[in-house]
């Protein structure tokens, strides 16, 4: 099975340039925690619900002062629309995430598929498993 069988497909981004306030209300309307950050029709970063919290509201940082830019993680997880389900899952345990963007060959975005997403297709059920088994074995040390 194929990537494409099994994302979704309405994939909303924010601009670098848009602030935490705007990225976050941008998350709660939509319901999500993940935003690519996309520069035109490129994607250029991700940005996390957790990533403002953690990296921001944590500093005592204004949501209003600070760009999405200064905050999001530049180095996005991503796989292609064309490739199989088993290799979005193995690379989601191997980079610990439970999401990957989706590009075309184009690399421009199409989706974004799930951990929850490969979860409930019964041939990938198992993959699922195992890259959760994956994203959640601890990479600290003495656990």
């Amino acid at each position: 099975m194929q990537v494409s069988e099994v994302m979704t497909r309405t994939v909303q981004c924010i601009p670098p340039g848009a602030t935490l306030e705007e990225a976050a209300a941008k998350m709660k309307s939509l319901d999500i925690g993940p935003l690519p950050v996309c520069d035109n029709d490129q994607v250029v970063g991700m940005i996390t619900d957790r990533d403002i919290t953690i990296r921001a509201t944590a500093e005592g940082v204004a949501p209003t002062e600070v760009h999405v830019r200064d905050i999001m993680t530049p180095e996005v997880n991503y796989c292609f629309e064309d490739e199989k389900t088993e290799d979005a899952a193995c690379q989601m345990k191997e980079k610990q995430v439970r999401r990957l963007v989706v590009l075309d060959r184009n690399k421009r975005l199409v989706g974004i598929v799930s951990l929850g997403d490969l979860a409930v297709e019964a041939g990938t059920a198992r993959q699922a498993g195992d890259a959760l088994k994956g994203i959640s074995e601890s990479n600290l040390p003495n656990r």
